[in-house]
C-alpha cells in the first residue's frame, strides 16, 4: 500500500524514545548478556528500517517474523546478526545462505525435506516448545536428534530458545511450568549451543532474574507494557509513536440529523460535526465508534460508523479547517495511548500499532 503523503494524517516516531527504552531494560539486566531487538511486523508498525537504523549500536541483533522481514534489512545496509523467529520455507534456504541470516529448526520434517548441501555452513537456532503449543521441538531427545543431524552435516548450531506464554500475567504458574520444563530439555542436551534465549520482553521486565544469556526486546521497546493493565511497569519508559491529523471539514447540523453508514448516530441537538481522513482502511478500525479523539486538548466523541477513509467527530464549538487532531498521542493537557485503543477494541497494545496501515506515512525524530 502506497503512504499517502499529501493527506494530514501520519505518525511520528521519535526514535530517541525506542534508545530510551532499550537502555532501560538494558540496565536492569546482567552484563554480559546478549540483546536482540525484535522488529517484526514492520516495528511493531513503526517503521522497521528506521527502527534497525536508530538501534544497531546497541544491541546485538534483531529478530524478524519471516525471510522476507529480514532481506529488507539487509537490502537497508543492516549488518548485525538477524534472527527469522518463524518457520522458513525450504526453497529460501539458500536466501539465508547468501544474506547470512540465521534461521530456526522447529521439526525433524523440516530438518529432514533439507538437501544435505543446503545444511553446510546455514546458522540455525532450535526453537524448543514449553508450552505454547505452536512451533517447536517437545522432548530433550528429539531435540538431541535434531541437533546431531544438524552438526553431522556441518549445519551451525548456534542458539536454541523457546518463548513463554504468560509472562505477561499475573498468575505464574504457567510462565514457572515453562521455566522448569527449558532448563530440564537444555540440561539433557548433548550439545548446548553458546545461545540460550527464553525472555521476551515481558520476561526480560518481570522475570529478569530467569534470563539465560539472551533476550529478545519487543513490545517494551516502543514504550507499552507488554501486559497491558494486568502488571504496572517497574520504569518508566515513553511512547515512541504519536497519530495525528487534521479537520478537513466542519459543519453544523441541526437536531434529528443522521451521521454516517447506517445512519446510527442522530444529532439530539443542533451540533458542530468535523470530518479526519483516517478510517478503517488505516487502522482505525469500525468497532473504534464511541472512542475519541483530541481537538484542541478537548475529547471528542466519534459519532456514526467508521468509514474506509473517513471518521466524524462531535465538537464543542466550531474550528477552522485544518485544525489539528489527535489520535494517540498528547495534546495540551489530554492524551490519548495505544493501550486505550486496546481497551476499548477489547484487544492488546500490540495489534493496535500494528494495524496502523502503510498508508499513513511515517515521520522520524530525535
Amino acid at each position: 500500500m502506497k503512504a499517502s503523503y499529501h493527506r494530514p494524517t501520519r505518525i511520528e516516531v521519535d526514535l530517541s524514545a525506542i534508545s530510551y527504552n532499550l537502555e532501560q531494560v538494558v540496565s536492569h539486566l546482567p552484563k554480559e548478556t546478549e540483546v536482540f531487538a525484535v522488529v517484526k511486523a514492520n516495528a511493531y508498525g513503526h517503521g522497521v528500517v528506521a527502527v534497525a537504523q536508530a538501534l544497531q549500536a546497541q544491541v546485538a541483533g534483531f529478530c524478524v517474523s519471516n525471510i522476507d522481514e529480514a532481506l529488507e534489512l539487509r537490502q537497508a545496509g543492516i549488518g548485525k546478526e538477524i534472527l527469522v523467529l518463524g518457520v522458513v520455507p525450504v526453497a529460501a534456504i539458500p536466501l539465508a545462505l547468501e544474506a547470512n541470516i540465521i534461521l530456526t529448526a522447529a521439526s525433524q520434517e523440516w530438518i529432514d525435506r533439507l538437501e544435505i548441501s543446503a545444511l553446510k555452513g546455514l546458522r540455525l537456532h532450535i526453537k524448543v516448545d514449553t508450552g505454547m503449543g505452536r512451533i517447536g521441538f517437545r522432548t530433550s531427545q528429539a531435540t538431541n536428534l535434531a541437533i546431531a543431524n544438524l552438526l553431522a552435516n556441518e549445519a551451525r548450531v548456534e542458539g536454541i530458545f523457546t518463548h513463554f506464554a504468560s509472562a505477561d500475567q499475573a498468575d505464574k504458574s504457567q510462565f514457572l511450568e515453562q521455566l522448569s520444563c527449558f532448563k530440564r530439555i537444555i540440561s539433557e542436551l548433548d550439545y548446548l549451543p553458546s545461545l540460550v534465549h527464553a525472555s521476551n520482553s515481558a520476561t526480560s521486565i518481570w522475570h529478569a532474574d530467569t534470563v539465560f544469556n539472551m533476550v529478545r526486546l519487543g513490545d517494551i521497546l516502543y514504550g507499552l507494557n507488554p501486559s497491558g493493565r494486568d502488571l504496572e511497569l517497574p520504569y518508566n519508559v515513553k511512547a515512541a509513536l504519536s497519530l495525528t491529523s487534521e479537520l478537513v471539514h466542519v459543519k453544523e447540523l441541526e437536531a434529528g440529523s443522521r451521521v454516517g453508514y447506517g445512519a446510527t448516530y442522530t444529532c439530539s441537538q443542533s451540533e458542530y460535526i468535523g470530518t479526519i481522513p483516517i478510517g478503517y482502511a488505516d487502522g482505525f478500525l469500525r468497532k473504534m465508534q464511541d472512542f475519541h479523539v483530541l481537538v484542541d486538548g478537548e475529547l471528542c466523541p466519534v459519532v456514526g460508523r467508521v468509514s474506509m477513509d473517513q471518521i466524524t467527530v462531535r465538537l464543542p464549538k466550531s474550528y477552522p479547517i485544518a485544525s489539528k487532531v489527535t489520535l494517540i498521542g498528547q495534546d495540551g493537557q489530554g492524551a490519548i495511548s495505544a493501550q486505550e485503543w486496546a481497551d476499548h477494541l477489547g484487544t492488546i497494545n500490540y495489534e493496535v500499532v500494528c494495524l496502523l496501515s502503510d498508508r499513513i506515512p511515517r515521520f522520524y525524530f530525535k
